[in-house]
C-alpha cells in the first residue's frame, strides 16, 4: 500500500501542474453544477470510513472532474471497412492513476496510436460507486417525463439522425423518462461493448483473471505455451501492472534450471478458442485475428490503442517472442509449432492479468476491439458454449436473458460491435447502465466506470469541452451511417439519468453534434 501511494503522488503532482489552466475553466462553467452533486452525495461519503490517504486519492481520480487530460483531435476519413478514424482514436490523459483506466502516459506517436499505462487499483472504489443506485441517483425530486420530452424532444428531431431508437431513464426509480421507438433494433457499433462488458461480469465476475501458462509434457519433454485469451499480456520491459510475457519466461526458464534442463522443443496451445480468427470485416487495422495467445494485441508497434498493422498469426508471434526471450535466460528452444498442452503436463510457470473489472475499464474507456472479441469468448467458454463467434454471441444473449434485461430484437454477431449485422435497442442498453447502477448487481459497477469521461478521458476526450465535461459519462459508437452514445449523466437535481441514443444517417458530423447537444442538455436538466 505505501509504494502505491509513493508511487501516485508525485505523478497527481505533475497531472495537476499541466492540466491546472483547463481544469480552472472547467470548474468556472461547471461550479453550479458540481456543488450540487457535491450536496447530492455528501451523505455517501459521510458514509464512508476508515479509508486511507491514498485511497481517497485513487477515488478521486476515477470521478470524473479531477482527472487530468489530453484532448486528441478528431480526425481522420473513413477507411475501407466503413470505421471512422475518431472513434477508434483514444484520448491521452497526463499520468494520472485511478480505479478506471483512465491513467495514461503520453508517448511520441500520434494522436491515432497512443501508449496506455496499466490500471491502479481504487479500493475506495466500491465505497464511492455505491451512491449511484442510491445517493446520487435519488438526490433531488424525481424528473417530470413531460420536461425533459420537451427539453431533448427537439433536439433529437435533428434529420441529420435519421432513423433513431432513444430512451432515457432515471436510474433510481427506473421511470421511463422519455421514449422515441426504444423497442426498434439498430446497429449499435461500439456500444455493443457495453453488453459484452455486461455478460463477461456476470459470467466471470469481477476478480476474475485471464492466465497465461507454461506447461511440461514430461514424457516428451515438450515446453508448451499455452493461451489463456489474454489480449493484455504484454512483452515490453515495463509491464504497468498487466501480465508479462518476459515474467514469464523468466520463472519459466528457473524452472527448467531446477530440473536441469537448458534445451527444450517448444510449441504453442491456442486452442482455448474455437472457429475462424479472421472477423468478418476482414483483416483490420481496428482488430488483430482473434486467437487465444497473442503479445501486445499483435501490434506491430509500440501503440497500446488505434488502428494499426497486425500480425498475421498473434500465437506464433508470441511464442517466437517467448523462445527469444528463453534464449536471453541461456534456455534454447526449436522453431516453435502449434501443438496442445495434454492433462499430463505439468504446471512450470504462470502470470495473470489484473482483475476483469480492469480489464472491462480499458476495454470500455479505449473502445478496445481486441478485448471485446476475447471477452465474448470468454462469455462462450464460461456458458459451456462454442468459444468462437456464433457461440458467443448466443452466450451474451443468454447471460443478458438471465439477468431479466430485455434482449428483444437484440442480435449479438461479435463482441465488439465491427460487424454491421449487429442489432441493439435503445431499451436494452438502458437497462444495462440501469443493471450495472444496481446496488444488488456490484459484479457489475466497471461497466460504469469505464465508461469515458466527456471532455476527459477515451473517446470522448475531445468532446463537450464547451458543455457537460466531467458529467456526462458514455460510450461512443461510430461506423459508417451509424451515430450512437449511451452513458449516464447527473442532472441540475442530482438525479442519475441513464441514456441511449442509436441514430443511422449519414452525416456523422451533424449527427454527432446533436447527440451531445442532447446529453449536455440532460446534464443542464432541472426537469423535477
Amino acid at each position: 500500500m505505501t509504494r502505491v501511494a509513493g508511487a501516485v503522488r508525485p505523478r497527481l503532482a505533475r497531472a495537476a501542474e499541466a492540466v491546472r489552466p483547463r481544469l480552472a475553466r472547467a470548474a468556472t462553467a461547471t461550479k453550479p453544477r458540481v456543488a450540487r452533486l457535491a450536496r447530492a452525495v455528501s451523505p455517501q461519503t459521510a458514509r464512508t470510513h476508515k479509508l486511507k490517504t491514498w485511497q481517497y486519492t485513487a477515488g478521486a481520480a476515477t470521478a470524473g472532474l479531477a482527472l487530468a487530460a489530453g484532448v486528441v483531435t478528431v480526425a481522420g476519413p473513413w477507411d475501407s471497412t466503413g470505421q471512422r478514424t475518431a472513434e477508434r482514436d483514444r484520448a491521452v490523459a497526463q499520468e494520472r492513476t485511478g480505479g478506471t483506466d483512465h491513467g495514461r502516459h503520453t508517448d511520441t506517436s500520434d494522436s491515432s496510436r497512443t501508449a496506455a499505462e496499466g490500471p491502479r487499483p481504487a479500493p475506495s472504489a466500491a465505497s464511492v460507486l455505491t451512491g449511484v443506485g442510491g445517493g446520487v441517483g435519488t438526490a433531488g425530486s424525481a424528473p417530470n417525463g413531460k420536461a425533459v420530452a420537451g427539453l431533448v424532444g427537439p433536439l433529437l428531431n435533428d434529420p441529420a439522425l435519421g432513423s433513431r431508437s432513444v430512451a432515457i431513464i432515471d436510474v433510481a426509480s427506473g421511470e421511463r423518462l422519455y421514449d422515441d421507438d426504444s423497442g426498434k433494433a439498430l446497429t449499435p457499433a461500439s456500444t455493443t461493448k457495453i453488453a459484452t462488458a455486461v455478460a463477461a461480469l456476470s459470467a466471470l465476475g469481477p476478480d476474475h483473471r485471464l492466465t497465461t501458462r507454461t506447461a511440461l509434457e514430461t514424457d516428451t519433454g515438450e515446453l508448451v505455451l499455452v493461451g489463456g485469451g489474454d489480449p493484455t499480456l504484454t512483452a515490453r520491459k515495463d509491464a504497468e501492472g498487466w501480465a508479462s510475457l518476459r515474467e514469464l519466461a523468466d520463472r519459466t526458464a528457473q524452472a527448467l534450471k531446477k530440473r536441469d534442463l537448458r534445451q527444450v522443443t517448444l510449441s504453442y496451445d491456442k486452442t482455448l478458442y474455437a472457429g475462424p480468427e479472421l472477423h468478418p470485416i476482414g483483416e483490420n487495422e481496428n482488430l488483430a485475428p482473434i486467437s487465444a495467445l497473442m503479445v501486445d494485441e499483435a501490434r506491430t508497434d509500440d501503440s497500446t490503442s488505434g488502428p494499426v498493422e497486425r500480425v498475421e498469426d498473434p500465437a506464433k508471434d508470441a511464442a517466437d517472442r517467448f523462445a527469444a526471450l528463453l534464449a536471453d535466460h541461456g534456455i534454447k528452444t526449436t522453431a516453435p509449432g502449434p501443438s496442445k498442452a495434454t492433462d499430463r503436463a505439468e504446471p512450470l510457470a504462470e502470470v495473470s492479468s489484473p482483475p476483469l473489472s480492469s480489464v472491462v475499464e480499458r476495454m470500455l474507456t479505449n473502445s478496445d476491439n481486441d478485448i471485446a472479441e476475447a471477452l465474448a469468448r470468454h462469455t462462450a467458454v464460461a456458458s459451456g458454449a462454442r468459444a468462437d463467434l456464433d457461440g458467443a454471441g448466443k452466450a451474451i444473449e443468454a447471460r443478458l436473458k438471465k439477468l431479466g434485461l430485455p434482449v428483444a430484437g437484440a442480435d449479438f454477431k461479435d463482441g465488439s460491435g465491427l460487424d454491421r449485422a449487429d442489432r441493439l435497442t435503445a431499451d436494452l442498453l438502458t437497462a444495462l447502465l440501469a443493471k450495472a447502477a444496481d446496488p444488488a448487481h456490484p459484479e457489475l459497477r466497471p461497466v460504469l466506470t469505464g465508461l469515458p469521461v466527456a471532455g476527459f478521458t477515451g473517446t470522448l476526450s475531445s468532446r463537450y469541452t464547451d458543455g457537460a465535461a466531467g458529467v456526462v459519462r458514455a460510450k461512443t459508437g461510430t461506423l459508417h451511417g451509424v451515430n450512437s452514445l449511451a452513458g449516464t449523466v447527473v442532472d441540475q437535481d442530482g438525479r442519475l439519468l441513464a441514456f441511449a441514443f442509436l441514430s443511422t444517417g449519414d452525416d456523422t458530423g451533424a449527427a454527432r453534434s446533436a447527440l451531445d447537444r442532447t446529453a449536455t442538455a440532460l446534464a443542464s436538466c432541472g426537469c423535477s
